[in-house]
């Protein structure tokens, strides 16, 4: 081993410990502090694509437990964090991927926070306080449940893999989904809607699914479980050539993805 590359895993190993305790403590803080009372602090896209006051905090628990122990990294967060830093360490935050089922007390939502190096994803971190689940990958290294390291799920046919997406907050985004949900649900076993990218990516990766897509995501809503579906062995991608980003993200297992991504480029699922 090279003296890069033992830098290199420790600096790996550091930022992993870092997301671990950093994701857990906000979803401490995201359980255990919903207050009875909780309210909408603002919308983004459209009236129904909400914010809310624990949205706010759970991002600032991150970023500040980050910069006290790397005072140096840059952050790109979903609710305003945006710094370029000097050290060639970027965090993705999602400080809440699942904020509507938040608001309404539905279990379904994650704290995502991603680490990158000289731009790539090396650790994703998901964290699902309401299952007692923090899943975590890191780049060549695996994707793990807890301590057990997994493996997506064998490739059915298409016409029996289970595939989950999500829809878009604007209207006539959310009706042009509705149609191609529309056309593939007869090709497949079935379609989930979760309300959460992060833990869709993260399901995936644990064999709770055969696939998932959705037009729209942001760089928060998919890095780390981008990283921890690749690791588990699944592949992802955007349009065909390309990979995931807000026209089109496509993940499944092997032999699953390239059909489901084939059909989303046919029925049109990047664009309106």
């Amino acid at each position: 081993m090279t003296s890069g590359t033992a830098t290199d895993d420790a600096l790996t190993a550091e930022l992993l410990t870092l997301a671990r305790e950093a994701a857990h403590r906000a979803g401490a803080l995201l359980r255990d502090g919903r207050p009875d009372d909780l309210a909408v602090a603002r919308t983004k896209s459209s009236p129904i694509d909400v914010v809310t006051e624990m949205d706010i905090a759970a991002e600032k628990l991150i970023t500040g437990f980050l910069s006290d122990h790397r005072p140096e990294d840059g952050f790109l967060g979903e609710e305003g964090a945006a710094s370029p830093g000097t050290s060639g360490v970027r965090w993705v935050i999602d400080p809440l991927d699942g904020t509507v089922n938040y608001l309404y007390g539905l279990p379904t939502w994650a704290v995502s926070i991603a680490a990158e190096v000289d731009g790539e994803t090396v650790v994703g971190v998901v964290e699902a306080p309401m299952r007692g689940e923090t899943f975590h990958a890191v780049r060549g290294g695996g994707a793990y449940l807890g301590e057990r390291r997994l493996r997506c799920r064998p490739a059915p046919p298409l016409d029996q893999a289970l595939v989950s997406t999500g829809f878009n907050y604007v209207q006539t985004v959310r009706a042009h989904q509705a149609e191609v949900a529309h056309r593939l649900i007869p090709l497949l076993r079935d379609i989930r809607r979760g309300g959460s990218a992060a833990i869709d990516l993260a399901d995936l990766a644990a064999g709770r699914l055969d696939g998932y897509y959705e037009r729209g995501l942001r760089p928060w809503d998919l890095a780390a479980g981008d990283l921890i579906a690749r690791e588990s062995g699944a592949l992802t991608g955007g349009r065909p050539g390309c990979p995931p980003d807000g026209d089109l993200t496509v993940a499944a297992v092997p032999g699953v993805f390239e059909p489901l991504q084939t059909l989303l480029e046919d029925f049109g699922a990047w664009h309106d």
